[in-house]
């Protein structure tokens, strides 16, 4: 039996300000806090819809365990106020993850399955460890050379990239000061104020003396990555991080980082039974393997795999949001698919705003939507990352 695809619509997407971990301000924020503050704060921006019109809540999260662990989403849920009959569920595909949610929010209700659904993101970077509590590699992974760089570093990956791809350390550190420019430039101008929730923040410290606990509240409502220290000169000083003789650093690399983010989609008729403003319009998703060792290649599969399913050429896209895992790959993805970077990350990328991993791709979904709008650009625009163990996935959105 065939059936209609129907179109999905954004209404609502907001993210926290994002944390530098592990000594930010959201470093003692549980990542289930952090995804509460954005579901409410996305519910208080569309409050026609009832919550128990909410038919599911998909959360994508890179290491789902700890603190960021038991259903997340389920959880999150719940403790937002949204009522039992609401379900939810924790996907991971480690960078994309908080893109693959809101692709599998779109789906259901393209299927007609859904009217409402609210996808997002949250990750901890402070509180969960790269790579999770517990490394345990399957053995065969290491048995045989071609699986050996599924256990590459992401920095080892970017260093094989940088020199396949021929991307100097100069090419590098120009980059990464032109996304902390243009981050600072896009806060100055209130490019980031439609997306954020400012988010507060409770601190204790004991009196011994006293016997008591005093408590204070700190708001935070900026982003802590862009640095307006940083020069080219700063950052030719520091040394590669993954490799002796490379040319990786940590000036050149997106920031670990605490966030999270929510977007609420709906379908037509829920536009019209709620009287809604959309922001945008979902329109398709693509995800592509490359080789685990290059794997910050992976866009340059993703990115025209999309838009061949959109029946779009590259010059339709207005605002591109790669995601900034480091300088070297994006690079390389720019140059070998030809990108205008006038179009890449207008309000900086990962280098300088962060990658909380999972939450990254809601996130940037959020800037996507509100950035574009904010600068009266109607049209196309996407969200693409590379991904872990080898992968790259690309989601393309028609802002109104």
């Amino acid at each position: 039996m065939t059936q209609n695809v129907r179109d999905a619509f954004i209404v609502a997407a907001v993210r926290t300000p994002v944390g530098k971990a592990p000594r930010g301000m959201l470093r003692h924020t549980r990542p289930d806090d952090m995804l509460v503050h954005a579901l409410r704060s996305a519910l208080a921006q569309t409050p026609a819809i009832e919550p128990a019109a909410v038919e599911d809540v998909v959360v994508g999260c890179a290491f789902p365990e700890a603190e960021q662990g038991l259903n997340m989403a389920r959880i999150a849920a719940l403790l937002s106020g949204l009522p039992d009959t609401v379900p939810g569920v924790t996907v991971n595909r480690y960078c994309s993850s908080g893109l693959n949610a809101v692709q599998i929010a779109a789906d259901r209700i393209r299927l007609g399955e859904a009217d409402v659904v609210i996808a997002g993101g949250a990750e901890s970077m402070s509180m969960v460890p790269m790579m999770g509590n517990k490394i345990a590699f399957n053995p065969q992974v290491f048995a045989r050379d071609e699986n050996y760089a599924i256990a590459y570093g992401m920095g080892i990956t970017a260093e094989k990239v940088a020199r396949q791809w021929r991307v100097s350390r100069e090419d590098q550190d120009a980059f990464a000061l032109e996304s902390h420019r243009r981050a600072l430039a896009a806060r100055a101008a209130g490019g980031f104020a439609a997306e954020i929730a400012p988010i507060e923040v409770t601190y204790r410290t004991a009196d011994l003396a006293g016997g008591e606990v005093h408590r204070s509240v700190k708001r935070l409502s900026d982003d802590e990555g862009p640095r307006v220290d940083t020069s080219l000169e700063a950052l030719g000083k520091l040394k590669p991080v993954f490799d002796a003789q490379g040319t990786v650093t940590a000036g050149n690399s997106s920031q670990t980082s605490d966030g999270a983010a929510a977007v609420i989609l709906v379908s037509e008729a829920a536009l019209k039974r709620y009287a809604l403003k959309p922001l945008a319009r979902y329109v398709t998703f693509a995800v592509k393997g490359v080789p685990p060792a290059i794997m910050g290649i992976g866009p340059k599969e993703a990115v025209p795999a999309a838009l061949r399913r959109a029946g779009l050429g590259q010059d339709a896209l207005l605002w591109i949001e790669l995601n900034e895992a480091f300088a070297a790959q994006s690079v390389a993805v720019i140059r070998d698919l030809g990108l205008d970077p006038e179009r890449v990350n207008p309000h900086g990328g990962a280098i300088a705003l962060g990658h909380p991993l999972g939450a990254t791709g809601a996130i940037r979904t959020a800037t996507l939507v509100h950035g574009m709008r904010h600068r009266r650009l109607k049209g196309f625009g996407m969200v693409t990352m590379c991904i872990g163990t080898g992968m790259g996935a690309a989601g393309i959105f028609e802002v109104f």
